[in-house]
């Protein structure tokens, strides 16, 4: 019988298609919701302090919302600190909590052994796995071919790069499906003029809760050419392995290999600046840090807290900052 499996960040997808159930990936589902504050409501009714990241609250609360999720595979290691006692928390609730974790060295041998250990939870051996991996491959490409349509022929908006990139995670559950949307997307796309040139802008950091930021850097005369922690949800570094594949993935590593790959591709896409989203009360806004200390171009910190639109500081902030590049 196929489960819906919620996963709090992408994990091998994989492993828990090629047992016949359905990854979720429960940011999607929470920041897409009809009422994004009553699931942080529901986290704050039961406990959970006012001063903690608003992603983990969400989840929290959209889980147990969720009439058909019982089932959620949480990342230990490499995502969120945070994530340990949403899993208590969770468990405490009835949810069954299945970890997984990406060794921070990048160790191929602990990858390996993680991806085993949740292969065996799900009951499936690695020639299934592989299978599977050649058919979401496929579904990849096409989004690859969207990034490049974004920063080569100008042709995507920075806010549906985000979008077809992010949905790499669990394929909306349906990678067939997605696949047919998004090679609908590609033809439409490849009949639309080229934007306006404009100020060029590579989004680094993890998705932003805020709804409405690419739409605004447009208006402004800028435009994100460079997603980069949603285009690693793709998996862009092409591999036949699987292990090398998710080995090869930047996000939940050791920040050094994230700034390599922005820094290429910040040269490799003619980026004018940089903005870096960080989430209210999250350990990464320390890594602003390094990333102002190792970029070389024109640097911005964007900070969100509660779903919602850009608040009047922030847009001021913008608006200064692409004055400053003008």
């Amino acid at each position: 019988m196929t489960e819906k499996i919620g996963i709090t960040t992408t994990v091998p997808a994989e492993i828990i298609y090629a047992a016949g159930d359905v990854p979720v990936d429960l940011n999607n589902v929470f920041i897409t919701g009809s009422d994004t504050h009553s699931a942080i409501e529901r986290a704050e009714m039961d406990g959970y302090p006012r001063n903690l990241c608003g992603w983990i609250k969400g989840i929290y609360g959209t889980v147990l919302a969720a009439q058909d999720i019982k089932k959620v595979v949480a990342v230990t290691q490499g995502d969120c600190s945070n994530t340990h006692a949403l899993m208590e928390t969770l468990e405490l609730a009835g949810i069954k909590i299945i970890p997984f974790a990406f060794p921070y060295d990048r160790d191929r041998d602990l990858l390996k052994l993680q991806m085993e250990k949740l292969m065996e939870c799900f009951n499936i051996g690695w020639e299934q796995v592989v299978r599977i991996k050649d058919e979401l491959d496929r579904v990849r490409r096409l989004v690859w071919e969207i990034d490049r349509l974004t920063w080569e022929e100008n042709l995507v908006s920075g806010w549906e790069n985000h979008y077809y990139q992010v949905c790499c995670s669990d394929f909306n559950g349906n990678p067939e499906e997605f696949a047919r949307e998004t090679r609908k997307f590609i033809e439409k796309a490849q009949q639309r003029k080229p934007f306006s040139s404009g100020i060029r802008l590579g989004f680094i950091g993890v998705p932003p809760i805020l709804t409405d930021i690419y739409q605004y850097l447009e208006k402004a005369g800028a435009r994100v050419v460079f997603n980069e922690v949603q285009r690693q949800f793709s998996m862009p570094f092409p591999q036949a392995d699987i292990v090398e594949q998710y080995r090869m993935y930047t996000y939940p590593y050791h920040v050094f290999h994230r700034v390599e790959d922005i820094s290429r591709e910040v040269e490799r896409r003619k980026i004018d600046a940089v903005i870096h989203y960080t989430q209210s009360f999250c350990f990464r806004q320390i890594e602003d840090i390094i990333f102002r200390t190792k970029l070389k171009v024109p640097f911005l910190s964007l900070e969100g807290d509660q779903p919602g639109q850009l608040d009047a500081r922030s847009k001021m902030r913008i608006d200064s900052f692409l004055e400053m590049l003008r």
